[in-house]
């Protein structure tokens, strides 16, 4: 039973790899596509994140290094999300598009937390969390195991 278990695993992280991909496509596409994210909605997003949601550290550099900058920054988290869906979806530099990932999980995170409020029970905080967090551990997951060699091109490169 262990044997056939341990032989499932891969597959089954290749299928969440592949899963995750289509998510990050999406978004990606989203924001490079539609100029509705890059010129106008981005910074919509920051203004709130820097009002409302970001932790105290990250908020200067929201405010000072990416707001000013929001278009080329919109087309660049367009870019990072498209790369991590492509990379995901064939298997190919998973360990990298993972690394991206987990930082960009983090940002969100960053940006995103006092959402709620500020002292509201802690179970709040990850529970406003719930759309970040799960991705960031799957991307830990993904680099952890080596996600690309099950069905991916890693895999083949490695041949």
């Amino acid at each position: 039973m262990a044997r056939n278990s341990a032989s499932a695993l891969p597959k089954t992280i290749a299928v969440a790899r592949i899963a995750t991909s289509i998510f990050f496509l999406l978004f990606g596409e989203y924001k490079l596509f539609s100029s509705g994210f890059a010129h106008g909605g981005f910074q919509q997003y920051l203004q709130d994140f820097i009002q409302n949601g970001a932790v105290s550290f990250y908020r200067p550099f929201l405010a000072d290094v990416v707001l000013p900058h929001a278009t080329f920054f919109g087309y660049f988290v367009g870019v990072v999300e498209m790369f991590i869906g492509l990379s995901l979806l064939l298997g190919l530099w998973v360990r990298a598009a993972s690394v991206l990932g987990v930082l960009h999980m983090l940002s969100l995170t960053l940006a995103t937390w006092w959402e709620p409020g500020h002292s509201v029970p802690i179970w709040r905080y990850f529970g406003a969390e719930l759309d970040h967090l799960p991705l960031l551990l799957l991307f830990l997951i993904f680099y952890a195991s080596d996600a690309g060699l099950q069905w991916g091109l890693d895999g083949r490169r490695q041949k």
